[in-house]
């Protein structure tokens, strides 16, 4: 039970004016819904007053005055002792329950803070993530995955080339994603992951994986298990996450990437072990590009140790259009002993 319930009955008279210069008027008070109701001896309501606006002229003395505001509207004398006690009490209960403005304003401040912290933690990442990734031209990833090559390279050996070799591995990739591909084959003496997946479309591949297989379609089944890799994971979002907010920010603002991160990040991609494509997405990918599984997963067990589970090779029984020529093969092969 609240104060106010406790009260609901009582009635008392007092005296009241209708303005301060107003005549005092014989009336009986009681307490209303949160309110004090003022009415004439014929029961007639006079007025309402808000109990939590209601304000007491004087402290201590007998009778107690009050108004409705601060400005003192209309006023009301009260002798009744109980009456009295019963008013203060009630005002008392009612300004506890109100909510303080202050502390709300705290509470506010402090739930605005704490959002917008969650939102930068959780939401600003992978919103700048987003935007940075849509907005970075394919030229400019060209750029970071070549620089990214560039730092690979003592320990993966310098980017063997010739005329013939770049001619060959241009067709290698026209075969393998299409005429109309950007992807670029580079391949390099050294590489323990056998092939690597770098931004810009840059597909480094170790030339012992050529030189150890009988067929182009080892090579290519792990040309095609690199770029499966990453096939839900750019390659230059990879980079970012692991660089962290700044750099994302930089890469969107200024449109570079300091050298020493793109280095760090190099040298981590290279001492890394291979991220592993998911079986059904890479068993797609060759059977579109029309790789048998069977050279692949052989030569994936002489490299590893592990023969990938692809299911049933939808290239089973089917004929395989030319992969490379003899000379383009034997081009591949041998460009690192040149």
């Amino acid at each position: 039970m609240t104060a106010l319930d406790r009260y609901v009955r009582l009635e008392s008279d007092a005296l009241w004016r209708a303005s301060p210069d107003a005549q005092r008027r014989d009336v009986t008070i009681a307490f209303g819904d949160a309110t004090l109701v003022i009415t004439d001896n014929a029961a007639r309501p006079l007025a309402h007053w808000s109990l939590p606006a209601l304000i007491r002229q004087n402290t201590t003395d007998t009778p107690a005055i009050y108004a409705p505001d601060e400005a003192a509207s209309e006023l009301l004398e009260i002798s009744d002792p109980m009456m009295i006690e019963a008013i203060e009490e009630v005002r008392k209960a009612l300004a506890k329950s109100r909510p303080r403005p202050g502390k709300l304003r705290h509470w506010l401040t402090g739930a605005l803070i704490t959002v917008t912290a969650l939102l930068a933690i959780f939401w600003l990442p992978d919103a700048l993530m987003r935007q940075t990734l849509s907005v970075v031209p394919f030229p400019k990833r060209v750029e970071i995955g070549t620089a990214m090559l560039g730092y690979m390279q003592p320990k993966t050996g310098t980017v063997c080339r010739s005329v013939r070799a770049d001619a060959a591995t241009t067709r290698f990739a026209q075969r393998l994603f299409g005429t109309e591909t950007k992807s670029r084959i580079i391949i390099v003496p050294q590489l323990e992951q056998a092939a690597l997946a770098l931004p810009g479309g840059v597909i480094v591949v170790d030339a012992a994986i050529l030189q150890r297989a009988d067929d182009p379609a080892a090579a290519a089944g792990f040309i095609l298990a690199s770029r499966a890799a990453m096939i839900h994971l750019d390659p230059l979002e990879e980079l970012l996450r692991a660089a962290g907010l700044g750099t994302t920010f930089r890469l969107l603002t200024t449109g570079s990437i300091p050298e020493n991160i793109l280095n760090e990040n190099a040298q981590n991609l290279v001492t890394a072990q291979a991220p592993q494509p998911d079986a059904t997405t890479l068993r797609d990918m060759l059977a579109a590009a029309q790789i048998p599984q069977g050279p692949y997963r052989a030569a994936s067990d002489r490299h590893s140790g592990n023969t990938p589970d692809l299911g049933t090779d939808p290239m089973e029984g089917q004929p395989v259009p030319l992969i490379l020529s003899d000379s383009d093969w034997v081009t591949l092969r041998n460009i690192c002993n040149a």
